[in-house]
């Protein structure tokens, strides 16, 4: 897939001005909580403008104030698709009917293509970033500190909060409060995952689930080729169906005059325990490379989850049923491996990687983390269970040059406390999904939440900073922990990683508001 460039914006202009006024009545009320944001945005962007300035394409923003309609003088590349006014299409979607669900899970657009393609991201940009003689330095350091010092030493943050703010444009660290110092991460690790998978595995690959029939024995095997995003559901949107599966297998059975079948299914392409280690719980499934709606027992597709005790037994068994449908009788399915010589019936692909990482970042999917780890290891060469998904997101990110000394990969979702990352490394995570000569990592930022808008910053950011942070969460008992992009004052595009461990497990919300207010601060930091 070859990544598009948007137009520049003096062709755009046209496209967002119509585009604006068609939906303003809808965002009056978004607009009027906004709008002293959108002003100074503006402001800073303007000299932009009327220069006709032309940022460079890799140079982000944090998404747009006004539920993240307002594009001013810059333009980004990401993963697609966009439409003329250089807006991701599901996103003008959603600003347009603010009751759809924000992120990459936004199901199928009328007059999609067959066949799938790249998710949009949550939030469009606001202004283009470095590169332009009209906006400002990045912060002074120091002005900095006075800032969010005192912010950090909020009790809700416990005893040894850890924080680091980078400018995305220079890569040069801005601020720095135990920046190297290793803690939980929480479900912040999901950022490292995003990058190890996509670095290691590209941004178009997909993961297959197939049928195969072995010659013989009339044995129709289910290989689980680890796609978390498989579906039994009748509306599967972009991802890929189980129905069609069985629909195809069953077609092609037809075809050879088979209506009876052994029906089993293969799970080799994972190793070692399915169980985390945080044993039953409804934030993830068993870790097995066939599962269909990740094993939840309700119609939820995010969250917590009552879910099936065996993922893959499950998904064969309703595989079973829907081949019955189409008039192919199987037996109980059991456990299996195909072997080199079963033909394949029928195949079935996920979206692309990149809408994956996406879906997985804004959501917190903790079964997609869990997947794409082990996917890094088969693609490395390493084992394909906890251990090997680990050393492979570690070796992946030291080979991007990322600074990894200290941390430690003990799962690919950040559910295990024994994980451990760094503010620095965070930062440097965001900024190198940044950089012009890896636009493969480009969904590490493009799936980041939205504040106020989309994923799990939803709820927070009431405040002039909804629409302008955009970040990961991570949340454990006694474990607060964000990271992700924001535009300061001046317009300059930043990074920041803001960790907080051994905060009152009774107090959540608190410590939650105190990391919001600092993002918040850093926002509206001119800070010179």
């Amino acid at each position: 897939m070859v990544v598009p460039e948007l137009r520049p914006w003096r062709a755009a202009k046209p496209h967002v001005v119509r585009l604006a006024d068609a939906v303003r009545p809808r965002l009056a009320r978004a607009a009027a909580a906004t709008k002293p944001r959108l002003e100074r945005l503006a402001r800073a962007a303007r000299p932009q403008v009327a220069m006709g300035a032309r940022p460079k394409a890799w140079q982000y923003t944090a998404g747009a104030a006004t539920a993240g309609l307002a594009l001013t003088a810059g333009v980004v590349t990401a993963a697609g698709p966009w439409d003329s006014s250089g807006q991701r299409t599901a996103e003008r979607d959603r600003a347009v009917a603010l009751g759809r669900a924000g992120g990459t899970d936004h199901g199928s657009a009328p007059g999609a293509p067959g066949r799938p393609r790249p998710a949009p991201s949550a939030g469009p940009v606001l202004t283009g970033l470095g590169g332009v003689s009209t906006v400002k330095s990045a912060p002074d350091g120091k002005a900095l500190t006075d800032a969010l010092t005192p912010l950090l030493k909020d009790p809700a943050l416990g005893p040894r909060p850890a924080a680091a703010v980078i400018d995305v444009t220079t890569g040069r660290r801005l601020y720095g409060k135990a920046s190297g110092t290793a803690l939980t991460p929480a479900s912040t690790t999901k950022v490292a995952t995003a990058v190890a998978a996509l670095s290691a595995m590209g941004a178009d690959h997909r993961l297959t689930t197939r049928a195969a029939l072995e010659p013989d024995t009339k044995e129709v095997v289910l290989v689980g080729g680890g796609d978390p995003t498989l579906t039994a559901r009748e509306k599967a949107g972009p991802w890929a169906s189980l129905r069609t599966l069985a629909a195809g297998t069953a077609a092609a059975l037809a075809d050879r005059g088979v209506r009876e079948v052994t029906l089993s299914y293969d799970t080799t392409r994972y190793a070692g325990d399915e169980m985390h280690p945080i044993g039953v719980d409804g934030n993830l499934a068993r870790v097995t490379p066939l599962m269909a709606d990740e094993g939840r027992t309700d119609d939820s597709t995010s969250g917590p989850a009552q879910r099936v005790p065996d993922p893959a037994a499950d998904a064969a068994r309703r595989f079973g049923e829907l081949l019955k449908s189409h008039g192919i009788k199987t037996t109980a399915p059991g456990p299996s491996k195909a072997t080199n010589r079963a033909k394949t019936l029928a195949v079935v692909s996920s979206p692309p990687l990149s809408a994956v990482a996406e879906r997985m970042l804004t959501n917190s999917d903790n079964d997609i983390a869990e997947a794409l780890a082990r996917q890094t290891a088969i693609a490395t060469g390493d084992r394909a269970d906890f251990a090997g998904a680990g050393k492979a997101i570690s070796t992946q990110l030291r080979k991007l040059g990322l600074p990894v000394k200290g941390t430690a990969f003990k799962d690919g979702s950040g559910l295990n406390r024994a994980d451990r990352l760094t503010p620095d490394l965070l930062t440097a995570l965001l900024a190198k999904a940044a950089d012009p000569s890896h636009p493969e990592l480009r969904p590490a930022l493009t799936g980041l939440p939205v504040a106020g808008f989309t994923g799990t910053l939803t709820t927070r950011y009431t405040d002039g900073a909804s629409g302008v942070v955009r970040a990961k969460t991570g949340t454990l008992s006694g474990v607060h922990t964000l990271a992700g992009t924001l535009v300061d004052e001046d317009g300059r595009l930043l990074a920041f990683a803001f960790m907080a461990t051994d905060t009152d497990p009774g107090r959540p919300a608190a410590t939650q508001q105190a990391l919001d207010r600092i993002a918040s601060a850093l926002a509206a930091c001119g800070c010179r």
